[in-house]
């Protein structure tokens, strides 16, 4: 362990919290904010959190312990814009859920709060961190076995129970009004531009016949992405269909195919496929050579991975006076404005939007 470890806070009790904090417990010094004290109690006992870990009943107070050197976020994305700003006023580094805001000029402010006060900002996208994702980009970048970039197809679907869409947040539009598109398609569109070398697409269309709910939230929809240099990217988004987490990417000499890109079906290794040069076999009775298979072990959760790089970034700025980098708000940055364009094509009817950024 770190001799200064980054002394986590959590703003908030939602469930995706549950499966951070196995990270967060490697700092000996936490701290938890719920709007009640009595449910910030009940969490750290579920989660395990250690005797010296302190319960708040605000979010205020845990901005307020000078104890704290960084929060996670995982509110309702309707309330991103308003505490992730007040906890960059208050000097605390900024780890925040997806989606990080309801359009760009939210998260635009966002930014501007955490660049102004020096500290960093990075959005909770946990298969980034995985060593997999590094793999899988060798095998792309790899002239010889993949060649150009041609199409991407990413697609992140699952189906829940009936009170998932009577009263979850992702269905609240009072909370979440971008539904699927923000949380699943948050991923297929992160996929997507991680294989472009974050290069932003010319124009989105969104597909038509998406699907909503009574109250106007998103529940399934995909889109098309064109991009400058001809490559074309589809995505696939939804809360009504079986669990899919797969990309199929495109090259001139070869493909590569993942099957759980969000999360691996094995917490301790993650697969992928790659093909090249490949042709049908005589009188077409098969294909050769046969996809290699690869397997990437991780010695610890890619959220863990995530939480470790985010504090080891932290401490660059807190220990040696690094300023706080600045990719991962620009990846963000990136990755909302495209979701933007899909909710704009869909409201102009299924017309195609330019990507400025």
């Amino acid at each position: 362990m770190a001799e200064n470890p980054i002394r986590f806070g959590i703003l908030g009790c939602a469930n995706i919290a549950r499966k951070v904090s196995r990270a967060i417990l490697l700092s000996p010094n936490s701290a938890i904010g719920s709007r009640s004290l009595s449910k910030a109690c009940k969490f750290a006992s579920d989660n395990n959190f250690p005797a010296s870990a302190k319960f708040y009943g605000t979010y205020d107070a845990v901005l307020e312990d000078s104890d704290v050197d960084a929060v996670y976020v995982p509110l309702p994305t309707s309330l991103h814009v308003q505490w992730a700003v007040t906890a960059a006023t208050k000097k605390k580094h900024v780890l925040l859920e997806k989606p990080v805001a309801l359009h760009v000029k939210e998260l635009d402010t966002i930014l501007h709060a955490c660049e102004s006060n020096g500290v960093l900002f990075m959005d909770a996208t946990m298969w980034m961190h995985h060593p997999r994702t590094v793999k899988m980009m060798d095998f792309r970048d790899d002239s010889q076995r993949f060649g150009q970039l041609k199409a991407v197809h990413s697609i992140f679907t699952y189906a829940s129970d009936s009170d998932f869409y009577k009263s979850d947040i992702r269905v609240n539009p009072s909370l979440d009004v971008l539904g699927a598109l923000g949380d699943t398609g948050w991923y297929c569109i992160r996929a997507i531009l991680w294989l472009t070398n974050y290069n932003l697409p010319k124009t989105v269309t969104a597909h038509p016949n998406p699907e909503f709910n009574e109250q106007g939230v998103i529940l399934s929809c995909g889109a098309s992405l064109h991009f400058e240099d001809g490559t074309l990217a589809t995505f696939y988004c939804s809360f009504l269909s079986n669990l899919t987490m797969d990309i199929t990417c495109l090259g001139t000499k070869g493909n590569l195919r993942v099957h759980d890109f969000v999360i691996p079906f094995r917490e301790n290794v993650g697969k992928f496929y790659g093909a090249s040069n490949s042709r049908f076999a005589e009188l077409a009775i098969g294909c050769e050579p046969i996809p290699s298979e690869f397997d990437v072990t991780i010695e610890i959760p890619q959220e863990v991975a995530m939480v470790t790089e985010f504090a080891r970034l932290v401490g660059e700025i807190e220990g040696k006076g690094a300023k706080p980098e600045k990719k991962w708000a620009e990846i963000s940055r990136k990755t909302q404005l495209v979701v933007d364009a899909v909710k704009g094509s869909i409201e102009c009817g299924f017309q195609e939007v330019e990507v400025v950024y």
